[in-house]
This record gives C-alpha cells, sequence and structure tokens, in this order.
C-alpha cells in the first residue's frame, strides 16, 4: 500500500549506510542518522514514502537537489544549502528513494527554544540572515527554485569545529517533533554554548520537500501559516518574493523571541481572517488592486479595504512593536525595520530581493 519504509536501528542500506537513529519524520518522508561504514562519518538519510503520487514529489525532489548540487560547484553561495550527496533506489516491497544528504546540527528553532525570551543574539541573527539570504539569492537567481517553506524548522545549524558539532545536539536536547510554539525563556543551553561558540556556528537552508521551479509552481497551498506571505494567503499567483516574506518573518522572530504574526481562529473567524488582518494592522490597508485583483477576493472582503469578519483592527507599526513591546532603541530600531519592511511589501514586484537585503546596512553592521 506504500507509505514509510519501516526502518530498524542498525539497517544497513546500499551496504554501507548504517542506521543509528531516527531525526525526524514528516509527511512525506522519514529521515534517519546514519554511519557511513566506508568514509567514518555521519550523513541524513532521507526515505521518501513510495506511494503513488509522492513518488512524482520524490522525483520533482530529487531533481531540484541535483540542480542545486550541479550549481553549487559553479557559486559558492551553494553552501547555504543543505546538498545531496547521492540518491538511490532501494529494491523493497515498495521501491523506495533514497535521498543522501549531508548531517547537520539540530534546527534554528531548537535553538530558538533554548534561548530567552528576548530572541538570539543580534550578532548572530545578523550572520544567520546573511547565510539565510544568499543561500536564497543562489536558489532563486541560479537556479530557478523557489523554496516555499523558509522557517525556523528548516534552518539547520552546523558547527564547523568537530567540539561544536558534538556540542550541538546534547546543549539543544532537541525534541524529534519541534513544536511551532516558541517557549518561555529557558533552556540550560547558556551553561554550554558560550556566545563565543554561537558565532562559530553556520546555518543552512534544508528541505527541498516542498519547493518547486519559478516557472512551474506545484501547488497553489505553500508556506507554514506563521511565515506564509499576503499573495499566497489571498490565493494569487506567487513566485521567489514568497520566500523574502517567509525571511522577514523568521529575522523579527530570531531578533524578538516572538513571532511577527501569529494568527488564530476565533468563534466567528478563520485563521487565515486573522492572518490578514494582522497583516493589515502592521502594514496597513491593502490596496484595492491588491485586494481585489483575484477571483476569491471575497473570500475576505467586503468593500475595497474592509474585513468580512474582522471590523476592529488596531494598527500599531514595527517600530512601535520594536520599541515598546520590545524595548529596541535606535540606531539598530530604525535599521532592522528599514530592513524588514521593503521584504514585506504588499506588492511581490516591489518587495525586496534576496540580493537587496544583503546589501541592507543593519547586516553589515
Amino acid at each position: 500500500a506504500g507509505g514509510h519504509h519501516p526502518v530498524r536501528e542498525g539497517e544497513v542500506f546500499n551496504t554501507r549506510y548504517q542506521a543509528l537513529h531516527k531525526l525526524g519524520c514528516g509527511a512525506f518522508a522519514t529521515v534517519w542518522l546514519c554511519q557511513d561504514t566506508r568514509r567514518k562519518k555521519h550523513v541524513a538519510v532521507k526515505i521518501l514514502k513510495s506511494r503513488e503520487g509522492f513518488a512524482e514529489a520524490a522525483q520533482d525532489e530529487v531533481a531540484l537537489l541535483r540542480c542545486v548540487s550541479s550549481m553549487k560547484k559553479k557559486d559558492r553561495a551553494g553552501e547555504n544549502i543543505v546538498c545531496l550527496l547521492d540518491d538511490f533506489r532501494m529494491i523493497g516491497e515498495n521501491g523506495f528513494h533514497i535521498l543522501l544528504l549531508g548531517a547537520l546540527g539540530p534546527s534554528l528553532r531548537c535553538l530558538m527554544n533554548n534561548y530567552t525570551a528576548q530572541g538570539l543574539p543580534l550578532p548572530f541573527v545578523k550572520k544567520s540572515l546573511q547565510q539565510v539570504l544568499a543561500g536564497l539569492h543562489f536558489l532563486h537567481k541560479r537556479c530557478r527554485i523557489i523554496h516555499t517553506d523558509i522557517k525556523p524548522e528548516n534552518i539547520l545549524l552546523y558547527g564547523r569545529d568537530k567540539r561544536l558539532q558534538r556540542l550541538l545536539p546534547d546543549a539543544l536536547n532537541c525534541s524529534q517533533k519541534a513544536d511551532l510554539r516558541p517557549t518561555a525563556p529557558g533552556g540550560d543551553l547558556g551553561n554550554r554554548l558560550e556566545e563565543s561558540d554561537l558565532m562559530s556556528i553556520e546555518v543552512k537552508i534544508a528541505d527541498l520537500g516542498s519547493a518547486c521551479w519559478t516557472y512551474k509552481p506545484f501547488s497553489k497551498e505553500i508556506q507554514t501559516q506563521p511565515y506564509r506571505a499576503l499573495e499566497v494567503l489571498l490565493g494569487l499567483d506567487y513566485g521567489t518574493p514568497a520566500d523574502i516574506w517567509s525571511t522577514a518573518c523568521l529575522a523579527f522572530e530570531m531578533a524578538t523571541g516572538e513571532r511577527l504574526f501569529d494568527p488564530q481562529p476565533g468563534k466567528y473567524f478563520s485563521r487565515d481572517d486573522d492572518h490578514v488582518a494582522r497583516i493589515i494592522e502592521l502594514l496597513g490597508r491593502i490596496p484595492p488592486q491588491i485586494a481585489f485583483s483575484w477571483n476569491k477576493s471575497t473570500k475576505f472582503f467586503s468593500r475595497p479595504g474592509a474585513l468580512l469578519r474582522l471590523s476592529h483592527l488596531s494598527p500599531r507599526s514595527l517600530h512601535s512593536v520594536l520599541a515598546d513591546r520590545h524595548r529596541w532603541t535606535k540606531p539598530d530600531l530604525t535599521a532592522f525595520t528599514s530592513l524588514l519592511l521593503p521584504a514585506l511589501h504588499y506588492a511581490p514586484e516591489r518587495r525586496a530581493t534576496a540580493a537587496h537585503c544583503l546589501q541592507h546596512a543593519w547586516l553589515g553592521a
């Protein structure tokens, strides 16, 4: 019937990759940490579901990853993406497709869950954002790929030295099912991971499982809700700018410990209604040419700019949220706001690109 391939610890794939323990499990695949018995190093083995429908998705993911691998030879920015080392099919009752990926540490979400509620140290935020944006520029321009699911769970940590590689998983004590909701101040991470350690951690973009080509979107429904771009919420066409919107949400969350948008359903309105309302509260009225440029605009709006199910909005600016709620002061406050706002432009074609964001003074400060 297809589904997940039942893996047991100690099982060996392709005569050389021995399963150590499960790293995670999703709708389309399970990921195991394995030992490459020939090269004596760890690798991540992603076993894709084999059922009809999943097989095609597997082929797409392999094609996307192969494109990244080949382009990486020409452009060092490809180092910011988790790369495909190999792929092969297992002859089993379902013929599972297996992807071999570089093994990295835990996700950015684990790091954030272990840090204080005020967010991560800003020097680390800047450095990580540079790496994420460089990776996105590489995906968007070199590979013509839209990631479609930028969020802390899909940014993986990588310790350059052996000590950090050993320390990270223990220090972060990461559960396999990392909850989406940030935790309160906490974690004993500080005892074992100094800020100087933090600055020697690299990050890489992972999981091209829902990515697509810029010229061939696979699905209308993309992105995890809090990081979902306005055009996707409204059911409009999307492109690489959708990844930039998600990255702005990611940047705010890394820097403050709080989600930029955290929509919740109510008795008389949906989570999407709340999401659109929160966007309007923070970024202002959606121009009619965007709000009404699609055939389902009546799902949210009654007349230009008026929401159907939520009438009482509390407008606030990004500047005031950072100043009042998070106690930010100039010059960081002004500079950070001027990085995020162009990345949250309502019109995707006018939104900042990854290349534009990379040139922003705040990242280099």
